[in-house]
């Protein structure tokens, strides 16, 4: 049996390290609080019977060998870094779900043919070197690029030297983390949901359709910094009024395309950033999201012809730089249809739904098919807010452990 209270307890465990004063939870990739989170998480995975390995991308791997060692293996997985005070719940119960799938497997004596692996994905949030996230998924597809190991943290640490520091060695990140498509049988993720669709119809659990492709793009909006007393209104070239009206364009232009389609201005920095002088520089980041690749790209063309016309009217200049960019993934319809006999075995009410947020499995989707299941959750995500109720991580659990199961026996993947 799937054991509630083991859920719960290692929920708590894993939230106690980098707990915040307002019950959140900050814990960055490759630091001291990361470190503990890992030999935490490796010693659950030990009692469930698995063998563990830390790649050269910092991503931790527990498996169990099945009858046949050399059949492909089911892989399940999530991430155990969180955003600054974030919550306890985001990515860190498809860590601790996935070792409970293979613990009870070892508890109750059941017979795999297939090896089982649980993955805890390296830097999944990106909070720490503020680079898009996905680290560890991105390093496993070979995605990563030796520019990407010379990002810096607030601290002036490089990747490189963090990946160092945890005792790796990030030049083997490029070869020895990189997995090959078809090595894996399937992968599987659980996951709160981070939204309010299935609180608002008292669903339990989703079934996941497909992950919106993100667009991550810097735009640098040029002026003229001046003084505001002296420079009249209708000779300014105010670089924070021309990212405002770009960043408004941005939202009428995503509530154009309707669901899901969704674009969010997440920082402004301002120089010089004096009380007294116009504005001279902007530098924002806009994130836009939608589950047709096409449809995204769109929408990122408007995005740059209004930027460009605003510019164009204000006496302004402006740039992009394309941070990161992930294209939309698609569940596995057989995958879906598996979760979707079993929830009904189960008398589990589900709902089909796609996920606006990015996740390990978008990455894995290029490797392997690919499922996703997620959790109902409550006081939105990525702050202490965050809940999911052990009821519903304890039933998506089983559900995840049903449909591993289904896999792990299965003659043909």
């Amino acid at each position: 049996m799937i054991s509630s209270q083991r859920l719960e307890d290692r929920i708590n465990s894993l939230a106690r390290i980098g707990m915040t004063e307002e019950g959140g939870v900050t814990r960055l990739a490759l630091t001291d609080e990361d470190r503990k989170a890992h030999q935490l998480v490796r010693s659950w995975m030990e009692q469930a019977g698995m063998s563990v390995r830390v790649d050269a991308a910092g991503n931790l791997i527990g498996r169990k060998e099945g009858t046949n060692p050399q059949a492909r293996p089911v892989v399940m997985g999530s991430h155990i870094d969180s955003v600054g005070n974030g919550g306890k719940f985001d990515g860190t119960i498809g860590v601790i779900g996935g070792i409970e799938v293979v613990q009870h497997i070892a508890e109750e004596n059941i017979s795999i043919t297939r090896p089982v692996e649980v993955i805890a994905f390296c830097e999944e949030e990106g909070s720490r070197f503020q680079s898009g996230g996905i680290f560890g998924s991105r390093a496993m597809t070979g995605k990563i690029t030796p520019a990407d190991l010379e990002i810096r943290d607030a601290n002036g640490i490089s990747r490189r030297q963090a990946l160092a520091d945890f005792g790796l060695n990030p030049d083997e990140l490029f070869t020895k983390a990189i997995r090959r498509k078809g090595e894996m049988a399937l992968y599987l993720e659980m996951h709160i949901e981070q939204g309010p669709v299935l609180e608002q119809k008292g669903i339990p659990v989703g079934i996941v359709t497909g992950i919106t492709g993100l667009s991550l793009t810097e735009i640098i909006v040029e002026g003229k910094p001046n003084h505001v007393g002296a420079t009249p209104m209708g000779m300014r070239h105010d670089a924070l009024l021309g990212a405002c009206e770009i960043a408004t364009g941005i939202e009428e232009i995503c509530l154009s395309y309707g669901s899901p389609a969704v674009g969010t201005v997440g920082t402004m920095e301002v120089f010089p950033g004096q009380v007294n002088i116009v504005p001279g520089r902007v530098v924002m980041t806009t994130d836009v999201r939608d589950l047709d690749v096409e449809r995204r790209e769109s929408i990122l063309q408007r995005i740059r012809n209004h930027a460009e016309s605003v510019a164009g009217r204000r006496g302004l200049t402006v740039s992009f730089d394309t941070k990161l960019k992930a294209n939309p993934a698609l569940c596995s319809q057989e995958i879906i249809e598996v979760m979707k006999r079993e929830s009904e075995r189960m008398s589990l009410s589900y709902l089909e739904m796609p996920s606006g947020a990015g996740h390990d499995a978008q990455l894995m989707a290029e490797l392997a098919d690919m499922g996703m299941i997620f959790v109902r959750s409550t006081g939105g995500s990525h702050n202490p807010r965050e809940y999911a109720s052990m009821e519903d991580i304890t039933l998506g659990t089983e559900l995840l452990s049903r449909v591993a199961l289904h896999y792990l026996n299965a003659e043909e993947v």
